[in-house]
Parts: C-alpha cells; structure tokens; sequence
C-alpha cells in the first residue's frame, strides 16, 4: 500500500495562481482570509469574476444580484443582455480551441475561427428550419468537435439544449426528450465504444425522437432515415456568420439531469450566468488560463461537458478530446500528445489505469494538475496518480472537485496555494458556502461525519427545476444559518481538522457510480421487475477506508434462489434500462428490508448494515 504523501505548492505554483494574485490585491495572507471576503461581499465577488473572465455583454445590467424574493430565488445580472457563447471566443482567432483524436487515430486541431465558423453554421441550420429563440433541441452525441459545435450553435441561436448522455436506452431518452419538451434532436449513427461501433441513431428512433439530425460516422449510404429526418452535411448550411440572438441572463441554454430520491431524473436547467461559475471554478481552482489544454473524459450529456466546455474557452484554453474510451491505453498516449496541462479523471478511471497499467510509459511531465469528480476519491489511488508519469520525486496535485449540476460546479474542492493530502479536500471553493451539520444540526467536529448544507445564495445554484419544485427539492425543512434557510445538498463529509474534509457518500437515496449520480429509486424500479422479487432497495457504500461509491442490493425473494444467478439477471436488467456502465458489487438477500412507520425504506440503515457485514470477518463473501 502507498503511504499517503502531501503535495506543497512551490513558490512558482503560488506566485502563477490567480488566488495568489487575488490575495495580494485584497491584502489577505491565505486563502482562508481570501474564500471568506468571497462570500461575506456577494457582490463585490462576482464582479470581479466578471471582470476577470471578461464576459461580453451586450447591455450591462442594473444590478448584479436582487434578493427581493429570498435568498431561495435570487435574480442575477438583472436587466443585462448577453449571449454567454460571445465570451467563448475571445482568444486569438488562429489559436487552437480544440485539439482531437478521432477514433480512427487522425489528431486534428481546429483554431477558433473555425470553431466559430461551424458553429455559425450550425445556427444557421436551425434558424433554417424555422425555429427562433427557445427552442429545445434533444443532443445525444459522444464528445467530439461536432458536438461542441451544436451545444454553442444552439445557444447562440437562442435555444436551449437538452443533454442526452450517449449510453442511455431509448426508455430514458425518451424520458428526457420529453421531460425536456425537445422540438428537434440532433445525434450520430452509431459511437466508437470499446474498439467497436455501437448504435446510436437507432435507439434515438426507438425513443420516438421528433425530427432528428444525423452525423453519420461510417458510409452514410447504407444509412435509412426515417421520414424527415436530415443528414448532417444537409443540415449544415455554407453561411459562417452569425449574429447571436440577445438573451436575458435568466434564458435557459441547457437542461442538463441529475438524480434524485424520484423516478424521474430532476431536469435541472442551466442558463447564461451558470457557465460564469464554470469558469470561475477552473480559473481560481484549476489555475486555468491562456495557452492551457484541459482534457476530461466525459459527454456532452453529463454535466462535466458543458462544464468543459466554458471551463475551456471562456478561459481561452484549448479543449482535449479523445474518441474512445479514458482506459485505453491511446487514451493515456494522447494526454501527452495532446500537451493536456489539466487533466480531469473520475476514481475508477485511477484505478483502471493502476490494474491494467495502461498509463506507464508516457511523459506527463506538461500536466500541472489533476482533476478528480464524480466519485469519492481513494488516497491510495490518489498517492499513485500524484506520481504518474512523472520524474522521481516529482509530484503533481489532485483538485479534488464535488459539487453538482444543481450548483454548476462544485461547492468543496481544493485550492492550488494551499497544501493537500490525497484523498481529501484543503479548501471551499470561491464564492460559495457550506456547514457540515451531525444528526442534531450542529457543526460537526474533528473527525464527525455529517450532511452537506449551502449557504445561499452564489452564481450557479439552481433555481429551477423543470419537473420540481426548487424550493421544496433543496430548501424545505432545512435548518436555519444566520436567520436565513439552508439549502440541502445530499453529501456526507467528513471533516477530518481545519480547513480538512473527505467525502463520505451521500446523504440522502443517490449515489455516484462511475462518476455518474443515480437515484436508488431509478435502479430499484428496474431491478424489482424481476420474478420472483417481492422487494428490493439499492445503496450506495463507500469502501472501508474511503473511495468511489459501489452498488449493494438489498432483496426480499419469494423462495430460495441462487445468489449470483439473481445477481446477474439485476445486472442485466440494469445494463439494458439504465446504463451499461454500471456494476452490481453484491447482493444480500433479506427476509425484509428496514422500513419507517410511513413505510418508507431506510436506506441509511442498510448502508451501515452492510459496513458492519465487512467488518466482521467472513460475513461477505470474497
């Protein structure tokens, strides 16, 4: 086992920072004094975030931030008109905005002009078919040039985009498509998963998608179309100029999902001032700035590509992409090709890299720092990638990230001025509060695990949900802090001293998998169709020791059945209605699974049941 190290920023990593910048601006002495005055002067904050980032508008607001309605609803950038795209493109037009690998080993690079041009382009295709400001355009697509292309086409055409994670089944794109009310969609023939060419276009048919546009990958003749649907290079219109349509700050651009303790995923809208959050996140956290190549393995359907994508280029930093899975050993290839100075990973990408040793051999000595979201991190893991690829002795540090689609970023993460241990989080993230609460609403103390609650309001919290209520999903019967309501969160951490913390799953019946949030209830719904199942509840536990969460069943039978063979049938159901990508780690048959008097299941209580199954020798098996 490695021994867990601690990462010291240099006097040259403090000295490039933009927080240490900030800091001798404001005449603070360490971070702590500087996240403190982010938060107790709101405003003041956000327009030098503004002024930082330089976002274009095209009519300055009244006022930044109106609290007439309760810290619950703010209004921000009140009066403006912008079109946050304008901000996406203010590094030199010959500099690199995308650097690629395609699937079949081609590395193109497109400067910004041409990512402007095509994005142009893609705007024009729409306006072309009659849709004006508002409109929503279903994208299932993986993560590649064309995909960034539509995601910024449609909102500098005054739409809204609704993210379609390209692993779904049709029963959840179908979901999402009309959750999200979409009018058109846009998607690809078929992805490149795992040397092989998997279909795409047919499960956006099988969802019963409106009129679609299809990116065809292989030979586009032996590809049939349904009735009005349109090839990609049909759509595309030769105009390359584009005049962005005018937007108030409030107007949505995306409407990306995250799970909750429901059937149906909360569809959680992103609008012109959430990607200023995105690239605050990068810019005072990731020290992301001109000249710098940000890869992060993910879609365009999860929230990390959209956050990538204004994390990149509002920043003026060129975005990194592979056609291809993050395990491959290509992949790992690619990172030094490609120059990547920031690379994002989830945990179980780590720990692929360590089982299959597909990472060793390249030189990462260009990688700054590394970006870990999605799952809680190991610190054994963590203390193996600090090292990766580097010169003996060497070290890089890992941003660990954690926050959600409902805040635009994250809430708790590291700062790159500040020391860190592997594994755990040095610092809050600029511009955002939080309060670690034990079963009795107190602070928690050293080493006491509790809920995350925010302290509101900051750019990027969500106000909206389009099949919720935000307030009663994020702020009924929370505690109070300072007179004024807390907004729920879901996390558990652990605050391990001051300024020290380290994840501890979730709170409330979701879990992250894979770096991907999935509600209990969503899993449980399909697994209960199985026969001979009278119940079934699924959590989320942690290993002993920390790391990424790992899917445990808890089910009532009808009469005796095999263990591992009802196993399986979950793991196929789960594989063909939720996301392949996920991985049943057991299965405990019960006679009955622990309910309240309202009959609700308590999921809590079986994730401590199961901690306990581990730590009694032999309980589980190996």
């Amino acid at each position: 086992m490695l021994s867990p190290q601690v990462w010291i920023p240099s006097s040259e990593d403090v000295k490039r920072s933009m927080v240490s910048r900030l800091m001798q601006e404001k005449g603070y002495s360490d971070f702590e004094q500087l996240h403190s005055w982010s938060v107790e002067n709101t405003e003041a904050f956000w327009e030098e975030t503004i002024r930082l980032l330089g976002i274009n508008l095209k009519k300055t607001y009244s006022r930044l931030l109106d609290l007439e309605d309760g810290i619950a609803n703010p209004r921000w950038m009140v009066g403006a008109e912008m079109n946050i795209v304008d901000s996406c493109f203010r590094a030199p037009s010959d500099s690199a905005a995308i650097v690629t690998r395609r699937h079949d080993g081609r590395m193109e690079s497109v400067t910004i002009d041409e990512l402007d041009r095509l994005s142009n382009r893609v705007a024009n295709g729409f306006v072309a078919l009659g849709f004006g400001k508002g409109f929503s355009v279903g994208v299932d697509m993986a993560l590649t040039v064309e995909a960034i292309a539509v995601f910024l086409g449609i909102i500098k055409a005054g739409g809204r985009a609704i993210a379609i994670p390209d692993s779904l089944p049709a029963e959840e794109i179908a979901r999402r498509l009309r959750i999200g009310n979409a009018n058109i969609c846009v998607t690809q023939d078929v992805i490149w998963r795992n040397s092989k060419w998997l279909p795409l276009y047919e499960k956006v048919c099988d969802a019963h998608a409106p009129i679609t546009i299809v990116l065809t990958m292989l030979d586009s003749t032996q590809l049939t179309l349904r009735d009005g649907d349109v090839l990609w290079n049909s759509f595309i219109k030769n105009a390359d100029t584009f005049a962005s349509v005018a937007c108030c700050a409030e107007d949505d651009i995306t409407v990306l999902f995250s799970s909750g303790t429901t059937g149906d995923p909360k569809a959680i809208p992103w609008n012109h001032t959430t990607p200023i959050k995105c690239a605050s996140d990068a810019m005072y956290h990731h020290d992301v700035s001109r000249g710098d190549v940000l890869c992060w393995p993910t879609s365009m359907g999860w929230m990390m590509g959209p956050w990538l994508v204004f994390a990149s280029l509002i920043n003026r930093a060129t975005i990194a992409i592979y056609e291809g899975g993050p395990i491959e050993r290509s992949f790992c290839e690619f990172v030094e090709r490609a120059q990547v100075t920031m690379l994002g990973v989830v945990p179980s990408i780590v720990k692929g890299w360590r089982t299959t040793k597909h990472s060793e051999g390249f030189d990462w000595k260009r990688i700054r720092a590394f970006s870990s979201s999605g799952e809680a991190s190991s610190a054994e893991d963590s203390s193996w990638l600090m090292c990766a690829n580097q010169p003996a002795g060497v070290m890089k540090p890992i941003v660990e990230y954690c926050g959600g689609t409902e805040i635009g970023g994250g809430y708790l993460t590291n700062n790159l001025v500040t020391s860190q241990r592997p594994g755990e989080f040095n610092g809050k993230t600029m511009g955002i509060d939080f309060v670690v609460l034990n079963d009795r609403n107190e602070p928690c103390h050293e080493n006491e695990a509790g809920e995350v609650f925010l302290v509101a309001p900051s750019m990027g919290l969500s106000t909206r949900i389009l099949n919720s209520d935000n307030s009663q999903v994020y702020y009924a019967n929370c505690p109070k802090w300072h007179e004024e309501p807390l907004r729920r969160h879901g996390d558990r951490i652990i605050v391990r001293g001051k300024n020290r913390w380290q994840s501890d799953g979730r709170a409330d019946n979701t879990m992250n998998l894979g770096g991907i949030k999935i509600g209990s209830a969503e899993i449980e719904r399909v697994v209960s169709q199985i026969e001979g199942l009278l119940e079934c509840a699924a959590v989320g536990v942690p290993p002993i020791g920390g790391g990424p969460d790992r899917l445990v069943l808890y089910v009532g039978i009808e009469r005796a059945v095999d263990n591992s063979a009802l196993k399986s049938a979950a793991q196929n159901r789960i594989r063909d209605s939720l996301n392949p990508l996920f991985r049943v780690h057991d299965l405990v048959i019960v006679e009955s699974l622990p309910r309240t008097a309202s009959n609700k299941v308590l999921h809590r209580e079986l994730r401590e049941d199961y901690r306990r199954r581990e730590s009694e020798p032999c309980s589980l098996p190996v």
